[in-house]
């Protein structure tokens, strides 16, 4: 109780730091002041009572969720469905991906804050996905009697060492929990070590995932566009790692004179940044709110556009996934495989370990040690059809492998709604 009570106290210290991260985070993406009343727990007024609650912190997550949602929904179609994210992109995703739920933000986790929020929602229980451990929510659901369950969860070795700083704060937390379904044996054996109770394996709901027939569509538009030029496209790419591939693309020369770089940064608040960078680096550049035909000579294409990441994976005959190259923990692999498009990723892929080591013995997925070795590779197999053909099936037969994670949370969640 002293540890809660002495981490609330912290959030309470922290709120001016918290409203002036936001003010500043505006500056770059607007978006962040709107709704500033759902972060701090404020005029809470539910469309509906009894929702199946999900939450999903940022857009990964709100993806991950969608087959999971359609699983619960099956189970108990006349539920209504809320769903909550911490971040503007996450919140946009899910707007698009859940067009009849009600989605806004999860307030901060200040006592008075979560308590307002269960008091107005009263969800028939919650599912939070991935690893959002917020101890007062958590309490506070335990309080007001929340069936809650943590679903595809995840733990590094990384942010073990970090919780393990705060384990008497944790502990209690993760207990309270009704269930718990992790990805992988090594996570649940890592969150037992912080004390989590009633943890089952059931897979990775990101490999569910199937690509919206309008995302595919949308790829065919773009292919259409580009026409016959080898494409690479470098997706959900972070601050930093643009600038090495870009470097690494103009020294490869005459050598990357036919093909096409799409770049598709992570954050939309560097979209704009992104292509100027390209730009003073001497690349000719088209973007893709421009909404205008590709020209032959354009060599970098900017996909500034939020919502259509399937469709540039459609379109590619290579995918390259962000955040590998730098300490970063890598981005979201399975993505481009569910749709057959070979993988290339950086040195850093912790957040995906073990979906990014299935994928290299699967032979659909390469590591590269940097940026001029992710070029090296991206020409090899642009100028190897066959090779680039045999990387494509086994990413389709990798990504349906691992399938069903979805219905084994629902079925976890279903028996631990039957038990007190």
């Amino acid at each position: 109780m002293i540890w809660r009570t002495l981490y609330s106290g912290l959030w309470t210290l922290a709120t001016p730091l918290i409203r002036r991260y936001l003010r500043k985070r505006a500056k770059k993406a607007p978006a962040y002041l709107e709704h500033w009343d759902e972060r701090f727990g404020q005029r809470v007024a539910p469309a509906a009572t009894g929702a199946i609650w999900v939450h999903a912190v940022s857009v990964g997550e709100t993806r991950a969720a969608l087959p999971l949602v359609a699983a619960l929904r099956r189970r108990w179609p006349d539920a209504p469905l809320l769903v909550t994210q911490m971040t503007p992109t996450g919140r946009a995703t899910a707007e698009a991906l859940y067009p009849d739920a009600e989605v806004r933000y999860l307030p901060y986790d200040y006592p008075r804050a979560v308590r307002a929020f269960f008091q107005a929602y009263r969800p028939r229980f919650g599912v939070l996905m991935e690893t959002e451990l917020w101890p007062n929510l958590i309490h506070a659901a335990h309080e007001q009697d929340v069936p809650l369950f943590l679903a595809n969860a995840r733990l590094s070795e990384k942010s073990l060492k970090g919780y393990r700083k705060v384990a008497r704060l944790m502990a209690p937390a993760l207990r309270r929990f009704r269930a718990i379904a992790v990805q992988t044996a090594d996570d649940a054996g890592r969150l037992q070590q912080l004390g989590a109770v009633d943890v089952a394996v059931c897979g990775n709901t990101k490999y569910d995932f199937t690509p919206p027939e309008a995302a595919l569509a949308l790829g065919s538009t773009f292919r259409q566009r580009i026409g016959t030029r080898p494409v690479l496209v470098c997706a959900s790419t972070r601050d930093g790692e643009e600038a090495l591939i870009l470097d690494a693309w103009r020294a490869a020369g005459r050598a990357v004179a036919d093909a096409l770089l799409v770049i598709v940064p992570r954050h939309p608040e560097r979209f704009a940044s992104v292509a100027q960078l390209a730009e003073v680096a001497g690349f000719t550049v088209q973007r893709r709110s421009d909404d205008a035909a590709l020209r032959d000579t354009t060599q970098v294409w900017i996909g500034d556009s939020m919502g259509e990441l399937f469709g540039y994976y459609a379109a590619a005959d290579l995918a390259f996934v962000g955040g590998s190259l730098l300490p970063l923990g890598g981005q979201n692999l399975i993505e481009p495989a569910s749709v057959g498009v070979p993988v290339l990723f950086g040195p850093s892929m912790f957040n995906f370990a073990d979906a990014s080591a299935k994928a290299l013995a699967a032979g659909a997925a390469l590591q590269v040690a940097d940026a001029a070795a992710l070029v090296q590779q991206a020409l090899a197999l642009l100028s190897d059809p066959a090779r680039r053909q045999a990387m494509r099936q086994a990413a389709l037969g990798f990504t349906a492998a691992h399938r069903g994670a979805s219905e084994r949370i629902v079925d976890l969640i279903a028996h631990g709604l039957e038990r007190r």
